[in-house]
């Protein structure tokens, strides 16, 4: 199977609706923080930025608090 058939991810889509879910959530960057059991805000504005990607289980959890499924939040090309 080549490797150009296969989907990739898209970080600085994915960044951007994770921002768009927690704003329509009404949640700051501090509360997704807090409930997703951070110190910081750190990691929320990588994701934003597009400068990383959420681990699994982290996507589980904005799957539950955004109320969507994991593929709705992970925007591939």
């Amino acid at each position: 199977m080549a490797c150009a058939s296969l989907p990739r991810i898209s970080l600085i889509k994915t960044g951007d609706r994770i921002e768009q879910l927690r704003k329509k959530n009404g949640l700051s960057v501090k509360q997704l923080a807090m409930i997703l059991g951070f110190n910081s805000t750190q990691s929320i504005y990588k994701w934003q930025r597009g400068d990383a990607l959420p681990t699994l289980e982290h996507l589980l959890i904005l799957s539950i608090v955004f109320d969507v499924p994991i593929d709705s939040i992970v925007v591939t090309e």
